[in-house]
C-alpha cells in the first residue's frame, strides 16, 4: 500500500496515528486541500497551495512546510499512486496540546500534517451523456465557508440527503440564494447568461470554478456574470452544472423533481467540458 506523508515522515497508512487530544479530532480545528493530478501531473497545484496558505492564515496556524516542500510531497504522492489520475488530500490541524481547551494552545504546539493520495474516478458515460440529479437543501453551514475547514458535518448531512434522494449533489440555499454544492461550485445558464455565485464568505472559492471563470472570460463569447443565483430562478435555467477538482464539470439535468431545461445535457456544458479537458492537458500547475 502506498505510503502517506505524516508529520515529516513517509509511513504506511496504518502508522499515521494521531493523539486523542489532537485538535482536529476534538474540535475540527484544521483545514484541508484536495489537489488533482492527471496522468500523474499536478493540475492547479499553485492555486491550491495559495488557498491552503490563506486558510491557515485565517485560523492562525503557521504553514508547516515551504511551497517547495509541499510540491515535493505532492509530486511523490502522484508519481507513486497506482492510478494515473490522482486526488491528493492534505490536512493540517492545530496539533495535540497536553489538555483539551477551546482556546488556542499557548505556547503553540506543532501542527499535525497529513498528505495522502487516492484514485480519481472519472464521470461515468451515463452522467456525461444524460446528466445527473441534484437536490436543494437549506444551507446549515457556518459564516466562513471561504475557509476550507475540516468542519464538514453540514456538508456531509447535505450529501447524504442527496444520496438518499438518488442524487449526486446537494445545492445549498441560504436566504433565497442558491450558493454552491456540498462539495462543488454552482453554474447556471439563465436568459443566455452563465451565472455563478460571487466570491465571498458564503462560498468556497473553488480552484476549478476560478479556472473555468477565467477560461470563459478569455473565450469571450459566453456572457458570464459572477452574480447571486436566486433560488426560484434556478428552475428557469436551461443548463446547470457543478464544478470541483475531482469531478471537473458535472452536468445537472434534474433538480429535485424538476428537469433542467429540456432535461438533457446542454450545449454550454458540452463546449466548456471539452475546452476544460484541453486546458488540463496544457496547463498542469
Amino acid at each position: 500500500m502506498q505510503a502517506v506523508y505524516f508529520n515529516g515522515r513517509w509511513v504506511a497508512p496504518e502508522q499515521a496515528r494521531i493523539s486523542a487530544f489532537d485538535r482536529g479530532f476534538l474540535f475540527g480545528d484544521g483545514v484541508y486541500e484536495v489537489i488533482p493530478a492527471f496522468n500523474r501531473r499536478l493540475f492547479g497545484a499553485g492555486a491550491h497551495l495559495d488557498r491552503l496558505t490563506r486558510s491557515l492564515e485565517q485560523i492562525d496556524i503557521q504553514d508547516p512546510l515551504t511551497r517547495v516542500q509541499w510540491m515535493d510531497v505532492m509530486n511523490r504522492l502522484a508519481s507513486e499512486c497506482p492510478s494515473d489520475d490522482v486526488s491528493i488530500y492534505i490536512q493540517v490541524t492545530r496539533g495535540a496540546p497536553a489538555k483539551r481547551d477551546h482556546a488556542y494552545p499557548n505556547p503553540p504546539v506543532p501542527p499535525t500534517v497529513l498528505a495522502s493520495a487516492s484514485a480519481i474516478s472519472p464521470l461515468s458515460v451515463e452522467i456525461r451523456t444524460h446528466g445527473a440529479k441534484a437536490i436543494t437543501v437549506p444551507d446549515l453551514r457556518w459564516g466562513r465557508c471561504d475557509i476550507k475547514s475540516v468542519n464538514l458535518l453540514p456538508n456531509i448531512m447535505a450529501r447524504q440527503q442527496a444520496v438518499a434522494a438518488g442524487a449526486v449533489e446537494a445545492i445549498m440555499v441560504r436566504e433565497g440564494i442558491a450558493l454552491e454544492g456540498a462539495a462543488s461550485n454552482l453554474f447556471a445558464v439563465i436568459d443566455d447568461d452563465l451565472l455563478t455565485a460571487p466570491l465571498g464568505p458564503h462560498i468556497l472559492g473553488g480552484v476549478t470554478r476560478n479556472r473555468l471563470v477565467d477560461m470563459v472570460k478569455d473565450q469571450g463569447h459566453i456572457p458570464l456574470l459572477e452574480s447571486p443565483i436566486p433560488f426560484d430562478r434556478l428552475f428557469d435555467a436551461t443548463e446547470v452544472f457543478m464544478t470541483s477538482s475531482t469531478r471537473d464539470l458535472l452536468p445537472i439535468t434534474r433538480i429535485n423533481e424538476h428537469p433542467v431545461g429540456t432535461g438533457k445535457v446542454g450545449s454550454v456544458w458540452t463546449e466548456l467540458s471539452k475546452a476544460f479537458t484541453k486546458l488540463k492537458q496544457q496547463r498542469e500547475t
